[in-house]
């Protein structure tokens, strides 16, 4: 309960800003929040209410919820004494919450930046230009290149795409300005140092319980940009019915702070002051410890924003060289009309920020806020520190998964303690002893048959002795001394109670879609495993909302970082952390970081598919590499594509590059195989005019051989005959010779003999006319010369 002494409604908005600004407007604000939600009046018991709603969900998702209602049901008139049960709940929730939020902390994305400023949107549009015109003038620019060597294009790169498809794919997969990489990872890194996966996980699971997330994204010089959890109990709002609480123009948060903490944070404070702050209880949800006594050490602080509006008054003056300048004013100016001034104005939001403390009428701060974050594309507008959302939001009224178990976990706990109760009642089967029975039995080997021997005889082999009758002869009632006794119906209570814990548990997975298929329970055998996970995909899509809630939550706490990320520019301690932070990542961004004020960015976050997306998916990729339609490349870079429209885009893409790559090649391979045929028949047609000019020159050379060997031949005879005839006129010549000789040697030796003769004549004359003169006788010139004379020489 919170004690407060205001009873007092919300100032006028319609006033300057001047009285906006002063202690006494903003101690209205905190009072008026503070008895909507904390005093005495109408719906001011707000805090408490949701303070116990939210407090029960979270005991029932731990199991830790209280018992007195089971045993007031199961009790008789208070009384409790004839009952031992073991009254802890049973943990059924919690298995439920733990799927929903491990499952919600599963979903692993990646923050984009698209900056959306001009200057951006123009380098993005000129450079989609270039390779449009590259791509209309890709064979003339190809024909250039090869015929003068001169590359023309100007873009270049082994991935620019080559149609207008693969530039469609290319800006939206490969495309990424400096500056884009640059807020990427400033946004990364202020996350990872705000440790965000934990603030997600706790933010997950406020959704889940209690059907309410926050989170609160703020500024200061010592720390930089901070990320910090919210708990929705400690929280107040003004009334909305969005479940994004877009439309609130307060909202705060209530903080335990000790008095020494509260000191740090407000040095201001004076001693007194303090003592008389200790004074006051304020929330004593809070300030009672687990023993139920009260802390005064401990103060109450109510943090709120406060969204209002001002008006932004310029003055418009006329310069000497005929130009206007704009010199801002407060709200009370209004020149006359005779004055050469014009008084121009609009009305933007602004934020004001507070620190009130519960119950005491003390305002510890009050003021404009110092860092404000305004979309780029609105400069009117004001973003709320604190982000909520609560997706099952109606009438103000915020519903959970939670909610809807709690009755189905009560019979669930109620069946479990009648269930104890039935087995402490159950009594073990037993056995009838009929002892005149037994007192008619003789065993006839002087062994006493006593109940005890009977007991044994019949426990250990089942058999029994009887009579049927008497020893008189009469009719024996207890011919069979032994009787097995059956208990009541237990087992079947059990059975009835186990069937309706199972029918409850059903209910459960009924009413927040949490099906066998996703709540770790055995699946059944006989299910196909397409069926099973049919049925996870539905569960998926009955939690879809929450997951939803939660990558909200995320989107605009990186919108805020994103717009606070030019606060920390203008600080040069804050500047340098950070750049020295991002160059951890990327040095190439350092220059562009330093200009990120004057960016303007659209932050979305990239989901990884499910399991049953990217089932879907890689079906597609399987039957695609089935039949060849792409490689195993294609299927290594599509896998990648978080973005599963961009992904199928891209399979569309690369089966249809593969088929005209195909189609290519399979034109290549005719025409290479036409050509082959043509080259493989002109180079047999020559191989034939070749042969046949072989042959020819063969039969040529064969016939010049033959014609050479008749010539040779011819030759050989003409040079036998030649030799023949020259040796035949040699040897005519010789012979010639030698008739010649001989008739030469014949008239010589005729001339001679004439020559003798005459000699002889002339000596026989001599002797004659000697003889005459002498008278002598004649000489015999033929005596004894014929034997001298040699006639070889004439070949005689």
């Amino acid at each position: 309960m919170i004690y407060t002494d205001t009873n007092s409604s919300f100032p006028s908005q319609v006033v300057p800003e001047e009285e906006k600004m002063s202690y006494e407007y903003g101690l209205k604000v905190g009072r008026a929040i503070e008895n909507e939600w904390f005093g005495t009046g109408m719906g001011g018991y707000k805090y408490a209410d949701n303070y116990s709603i939210f407090y029960n969900r979270r005991l029932y998702s731990r199991g830790e919820q209280s018992v007195q209602k089971y045993k007031d049901e199961l009790s008789i008139n208070g009384d409790l004494s004839y009952l031992n049960l073991d009254w802890k709940p049973v943990p059924i929730i919690p298995k439920f919450v733990d799927i929903v939020v491990n499952g919600m902390s599963s979903k692993i994305y990646d923050i984009k930046a698209f900056a959306t400023d001009p200057a951006s949107r123009k380098t993005r549009t000129d450079y989609a230009r270039a390779i449009h015109k590259q791509i209309a003038a890709r064979e003339y620019m190809q024909q250039v290149k090869e015929n003068l060597g001169i590359e023309m294009a100007t873009i270049q790169g082994d991935a620019i795409p080559e149609t207008e498809q693969e530039l469609e794919i290319h800006m939206q997969l490969d495309y990424k300005q400096s500056i884009e990489i640059a807020e990427e990872e400033a946004i990364n890194n202020v996350l990872k140092r705000n440790k965000y996966d934990l603030v997600k996980r706790r933010i997950n699971e406020d959704l889940t319980v209690l059907g309410i997330g926050a989170v609160k994204t703020n500024y200061n010089k010592s720390e930089g940009i901070v990320v910090d959890y919210v708990d929705p109990v400690n929280m107040v709002w003004s009334y909305t019915e969005d479940p994004n609480f877009q439309d609130l123009y307060y909202v705060g948060e209530v903080k335990n702070i000790n008095l020494s903490e509260l000191k740090k944070e407000f040095p201001q404070l004076t001693n007194e002051q303090l003592e008389e702050i200790q004074k006051y209880p304020g929330n004593q949800n809070y300030t009672r410890r687990l023993n139920g006594n009260i802390d005064n050490n401990t103060v109450q602080i109510l943090y709120f924003e406060y969204k209002t509006y001002v008006d932004q008054v310029f003055k418009i003056k006329q310069t000497d060289q005929g130009l206007e300048k704009a010199i801002q004013k407060t709200d009370f100016f209004n020149p006359p009309p005779s004055d050469n001034f014009d008084r121009v104005s609009r009305s933007i939001e602004v934020l004001y920020t507070g620190a009130k403390i519960l119950g005491h009428p003390l305002m510890l701060e009050w003021g404009m806020s110092r860092n404000m974050t305004r979309p780029t594309s609105n400069l009117t507008k004001v973003n709320m520190n604190y982000q909520i959302c609560a997706p099952d939001l109606y009438k103000g009224r915020i519903g959970s998964i939670v909610e809807r178990m709690i009755t189905f976990a009560d019979m669930i706990q109620i069946t479990s303690l009648k269930l104890q109760q039935v087995l402490s009642r159950l009594v073990p089967d037993g056995v009838f002893l009929d002892v005149d029975g037994l007192a008619e039995v003789d065993l006839g080997n002087g062994t006493i048959y006593n109940p005890a021997e009977a007991l044994n005889m019949y426990f250990q082999t089942g058999s029994i002795v009887g009579r049927s009758m008497t020893q008189d002869g009469d009719l024996n009632h207890g011919k069979v001394p032994i009787q097995e006794l059956a208990t009541s119906s237990g087992g079947q209570k059990i059975a009835s109670l186990i069937q309706t814990y199972q029918y409850y548990l059903q209910m459960i997975r009924d009413v927040t879609g949490l099906n066998e298929a996703r709540d770790a329970s055995t699946p059944n055998k006989d299910a196909l495993i397409g069926l099973q996970k049919l049925a996870a995909a539905q569960s998926n899509v009955a939690t879809r909302h929450l997951l939803q809630a939660s990558l909200y939550l995320t989107l605009r706490a990186c919108e805020n970082v994103s717009l606070r990320i030019a606060d920390c520019l203008e600080f040069d301690l804050t500047r340098e952390a950070l750049i020295d932070s991002i160059s951890l990542y990327n040095v190439g961004t350092l220059e562009e970081i330093k200009t990120l004020n004057l960016f303007d960015f659209g932050i979305y976050l990239e989901l990884e598919p499910d399991e049953e997306e990217r089932s879907m998916l890689e079906q597609n990729i399987q039957m695609a590499l089935q039949q060849g339609g792409i490689d195993l490349e294609d299927a290594i870079d599509i896998r990648e594509i978080k973005n599963l429209k961009l992904a199928n885009q891209l399979l569309k893409l690369r089966r249809k590059q593969k088929q005209e790559a195909e189609q290519k090649a399979q034109q290549a391979n005719i025409q290479a195989q036409a050509e082959a045929n043509a080259k493989q028949a002109e180079q047999a047609a020559m191989n034939e005019v070749q042969k046949q000019q072989a042959l020819t020159e063969s039969n040529i050379q064969f016939e010049q051989a033959k014609h050479n060997m008749t010539l040779n031949k011819l030759e050989r005879e003409n040079e036998l005959k030649k030799e023949v005839i020259e040796l035949e006129f040699i040897y005519d010549m010789q012979l010639e010779k030698q008739k010649g000789k001989r008739e030469t040697q014949k008239e010589e030796f005729t001339e001679e003999r004439k020559d003798k003769r005459s000699a002889q004549e002339a000596t026989q004359q001599s002797e004659l006319i000697d003889q005459s003169q002498n008278n002598s006788l004649p000489k015999d010139f033929n005596q004894n010369n014929g034997a001298n004379v040699n006639f070889g020489s004439f070949g005689v």
